[in-house]
């Protein structure tokens, strides 16, 4: 498909930049920046919580503060950085999103993040009922932010995933559309409600985030170490919350440890145990068949409600939407060990940067499984080696989700007044042009695979055979 967008042409941006957090993605998506947004690094202040040396920083010239946000100075910090047409792009972890957009959207600051966060240690806390360590909560709140008249665009969740994978299965939903309905039946949508009924028209009954990550670190794993592609904090945060899914409406086994959140658009459920410790069948075209884990993220919520169908305020259809992650071997090692010490992350952490990677890629998508041609995969196959020569301050999943960050920040500036917004809500193919030529290999393959396929063959299943896509299926 021709791209209507010339990635070539940098975004002219006249304001003040913000880069709130300078881990592996804010590494990763700086060099990024200053080549597709007409901008001077003198534009660009980075704020963390602790002197970062990095030759690359230092090479462009970008200054650093350090300071922490907390409850009490973020209002004074912010003030002091950004004003009017400036822009906030959050990739820190435990500062309060829902503060940071209140403020901005009060402020006319343009903002981004790459996942809505609490301030440090609500994900973790006994205290709060699962309901209230749940994304679907936080998105829920976010959206309660917004206010009447034009504001400034505030992109909610915009990395790779959540972020590039909603446009992924928008993108995925025109190729299945392509090979199964008759030509000139149908067109490419143009709202939310008109890629809903496509999804309903193609019979997509679930759509799984498929990743296998087979990056393989040089030094091993060590007893008493996390060792992961990406933030370890970030990652074991987001494990230790409740496994949350957009439920179908084919569905027709409640899991028995299920719950409704009971408020909002009720677009998901979640279960009481974290993610970490739930396993799903899925598919990717180099891996095929694998066991993921239901990792929580916002785009099981987002994707889910986006492409629901409602007759009045009954739902007639609606996709079951949730990750299925496999990580590096060494993060699934790590995460072995993690439960096994009854949750307490171990003291030892390492996220492994470009030169700490022997070889492997991270191949990243959407499986779409129901429609005629049974299922279809579309997404990303980066490597190592491509990462390095595209960008050398990232491995291939920093490079994915920085490719994520850079699409939503140029259509952020292209569109600096769309008040808060979901990638759903956001123009595919604007998104893609910019972030395609950092996400190497993207393909689309069908395949025969089911969550059936092998199974009670050693030892009798309780399965559903009539609907291989129920989630009792898929659920190990």
């Amino acid at each position: 498909m021709a791209n209507a967008y010339d990635t070539q042409a940098p975004v002219r941006f006249t304001g003040r930049l913000l880069l709130l957090g300078y881990g592996c993605i804010g590494r990763g998506v700086l060099p990024l920046l200053l080549r597709h947004v007409d901008m001077v690094p003198g534009q660009i202040t980075i704020l963390a919580a602790a002197e970062v040396r990095d030759d690359s920083r230092l090479a462009l010239g970008v200054p650093l503060r350090v300071a922490t946000l907390t409850r009490d100075n973020y209002q004074d910090i912010l003030a002091e950085e950004l004003g009017p047409g400036d822009f906030l792009l959050n990739l820190s972890i435990n500062v309060s999103s829902l503060d940071l957009i209140a403020w901005c959207q009060e402020h006319g600051v343009l903002y981004l993040d790459a996942c809505i966060e609490p301030w440090a240690g609500v994900y973790t806390d006994p205290k709060l009922p699962p309901s209230e360590r749940s994304n679907y909560m936080l998105r829920e709140l976010a959206h309660g932010l917004r206010l009447p008249g034009v504001r400034p665009t505030a992109v909610l969740t915009h990395g790779v995933n959540p972020g590039l994978v909603s446009h992924f299965v928008k993108r995925a939903l025109l190729d299945i559309a392509a090979a199964v309905l008759p030509e000139g039946e149908w067109q490419e949508p143009h709202d939310r409600a008109g890629w809903a009924a496509l999804a309903q028209r193609l019979k997509i009954r679930t759509i799984h985030i498929a990743e296998r990550d087979t990056q393989v670190p040089v030094v091993p794993k060590q007893p008493g170490e996390f060792v992961n592609t990406w933030s370890v904090d970030a990652f074991a945060a987001e494990g230790r919350q409740p496994a949350e899914l957009g439920w179908g409406s084919h569905e027709r086994h409640w899991p028995a440890d299920a719950h409704r959140h009971g408020y909002g658009c009720d677009a998901t459920i979640y279960l009481d145990r974290p993610g970490m410790a739930v396993r799903v069948r899925s598919w990717t075209p180099r891996e095929g068949a694998y066991h993921g884990f239901l990792v929580t993220h916002g785009e099981a919520i987002t994707i889910t409600n986006f492409l629901t169908v409602k007759e009045g305020e009954h739902v007639v259809y609606r996709p079951t939407v949730h990750y299925a992650y496999h990580p590096c071997d060494a993060a699934v090692l790590s995460q072995h060990e993690l439960e096994g010490k009854g949750w307490q992350l171990q003291a030892r952490r390492r996220a492994l940067g470009p030169n700490d990677i022997a070889g492997g890629m991270d191949e990243l998508g959407v499986l779409l499984g129901g429609h005629a041609r049974n299922a279809y995969w579309f997404g990303s196959r980066l490597t190592i080696e491509e990462a390095r020569t595209l960008c050398p301050s990232n491995n291939a999943t920093s490079l994915q989700t920085a490719a994520g960050v850079l699409g939503g920040v140029v259509w952020a500036m292209r569109h600096p007044q769309a008040g808060i917004v979901d990638p759903d809500d956001m123009d595919w193919r604007e998104v893609l042009a910019v972030a395609s030529p950092y996400l190497g290999e993207l393909i689309g393959e069908f395949t025969d695979w089911n969550p059936l396929q092998g199974r009670g063959a050693l030892f009798p299943e309780d399965l559903d055979r009539e609907d291989p896509w129920q989630f009792k299926n898929v659920r190990v």
